[in-house]
């Protein structure tokens, strides 16, 4: 299941137009978002490091540790998200055991991409 697909009679979505920031880094956190329509590029520093697509999930680790922002998020097109407080999103992982072992998935895969950026970034 894409995590898109909960949300697809999302009431008030995000909208963003080409190029507009979801958020910066070092911005105040407020939620997480999940990608219903559209592309948004991560990045970190001068360096985009992911290429996010429906279904993405996006700045999920304000949920986590309540730190600002580490990457700026831009709308590579346009795009539509919803948008996920905290209260709304333990109301989900409750109900929906699958989008917690999701969400940990994604903190995993991210983790992981960038041990190899920083390992190839060593060898170089």
């Amino acid at each position: 299941m894409n995590p898109a697909d909960l949300f697809a009679h999302e009431d008030n979505p995000v909208t963003l137009a080409s190029g507009e920031f979801l958020f910066k880094a070092g911005d105040a956190a407020d939620g997480m978002f999940v990608l219903l329509e559209g592309s948004l590029d991560v990045v970190v520093g001068d360096k985009t490091v992911e290429h996010s697509q429906r279904g993405a999930i996006i700045g999920e680790m304000a949920l986590v540790d309540h730190s600002p922002r580490g990457a700026t998020v831009v709308a590579r097109e346009s795009a539509k998200l919803a948008k996920l407080d905290e209260r709304r999103f333990q109301r989900l992982v409750q109900q929906n055991p699958f989008f917690a072992t999701h969400v940990m998935k994604v903190l995993v895969d991210r983790l992981r991409q960038m041990n190899q950026l920083i390992a190839q970034s060593k060898s170089a």
